[in-house]
């Protein structure tokens, strides 16, 4: 009797990852993995890590820096940066706004302006492939979004301009100027990547943790109190045991109540949540119901 061989499912979502980024590395010249130090692009270094030992990661971590982040997930991406000897690039919205490249938004979100530094970072690099973390759970736009996205000499992503992916061929065709955006957690969702963390006792930020902080209520969500994010006008701050499910921008990511305070109560507590973590947390998608296509379109992640 021949023994029945099977793949767990995280060994398939880690096998096609690892197959996407051989791939990319095969075909393009210039790739750059998008590392922020929150835990979609900690899992996706440790997969680059996977598939390239006992080389070294032969292509760099850019982060487009928005100025308004935890120092927490700083504190951790420079240290994993370090460990790991790859060559970080920050492109720097501060530095974009003092030079003129973009202005400072009335409303203090960054978000937004981080497109034009991101794309003038891939011109000034030569960027042709961009490894981004993004997951089809996470919302609308991106769930339309292909493994290998396609984004035109001015960086815009054209939903109806997508190549197919048939049997996991992928065209990586590119003319001068024009990139590629490779997502290669496309199919793995927000509890995959806390079964993958704990599989492989990965260590991230402790704000993924519960943990005590000052914060206030802005429409239902649980901002922090910090230097970009000043209290409005009759607001009240109190202290909240929260964690966060995703980090961007402090100014406009929120927490979410929380006792989850090791892996095996978060992944509890993510099997039993019915909200994406950017629907619970991300107020720069509430400004409309197309706010990431939109951004996407412009150039964005």
């Amino acid at each position: 009797m021949t023994a029945a061989y099977r793949v767990s499912h995280l060994d398939a979502l880690e096998a096609e990852s690892i197959f996407i980024m051989r791939e990319v590395v095969a075909e393009f010249e210039r790739p750059v993995l998008l590392f922020s130090g929150g835990k979609d692009s900690i899992v996706m270094l440790r997969l680059a890590e996977k598939a390239f030992a006992p080389a070294r990661i032969p292509f760099p971590v850019m982060h487009v820096d928005t100025g308004h982040n935890f120092p927490e997930v700083l504190a951790f991406r420079d240290a994993r940066v370090e460990e790991l000897g790859v060559q970080l690039i920050v492109a720097s919205v501060p530095e974009a706004i003092a030079s003129g490249l973009v202005r400072e938004p009335a409303d203090g979100m960054r978000n937004r302006i981080q497109t034009p530094v991101l794309l003038d970072a891939v011109e000034k690099y030569r960027f042709d492939a961009l490894f981004g973390g993004a997951r089809r759970d996470e919302e609308k736009a991106r769930a339309k979004e292909r493994v290998f996205s396609f984004r035109d000499e001015f960086g815009q992503w054209d939903p109806r301009n997508q190549r197919p992916e048939l049997w996991s061929l992928y065209n990586a065709r590119v003319h001068p100027g024009e990139s590629i955006r490779v997502f290669p957690l496309s199919n793995w969702t927000e509890l995959d990547i806390w079964h993958y963390i704990a599989r492989e006792r990965i260590a991230l930020p402790e704000i993924y943790f519960a943990h005590d902080r000052e914060v206030v209520d802005r429409g239902g969500m649980l901002y922090a109190v910090n230097e970009f994010l000043p209290l409005r006008a009759g607001e009240t701050p109190f202290v909240e045991k929260v964690r966060y499910r995703t980090v961007g921008d402090a100014s406009c990511t929120a927490a979410v109540k929380s006792d989850a305070d090791t892996i095996e109560k978060v992944i509890e507590e993510v099997a039993s949540t019915r909200i994406t973590e950017r629907g619970a947390t991300r107020g720069d998608d509430k400004v409309s119901e197309a706010a990431m296509e939109d951004r996407k379109r412009e150039g964005y992640f």
